[in-house]
């Protein structure tokens, strides 16, 4: 009997480190933005920031861009 052969993860992985390290961008992008538009004398802590930001929309936005981003990637990668 053949053992049987174990399905490359390869792709898996590259495909959810890329989409981690958009949605990290996309999340520490966000982040600067609360603190550039907010000015200190408001008191806007970083505990108040990083509530803000993370939300479920947000979220589900970072997840969809970075679907995006990465399929563009890989067809960029096919054609050159």
């Amino acid at each position: 009997m053949k053992p049987k052969k174990q399905k490359n993860l390869t792709p898996v992985l590259r495909a959810a480190i890329e989409m981690g390290s958009i949605i990290f961008l996309f999340y520490s992008n966000l982040l600067m933005g609360e603190f550039t538009n907010s000015s200190s004398a408001q008191g806007k802590t970083l505990i108040f920031a990083i509530q803000d930001v993370f939300s479920v929309t947000n979220f589900i936005i970072a997840v969809i861009s970075s679907l995006m981003g990465y399929v563009l990637f890989e067809y960029l990668r096919k054609k050159l």
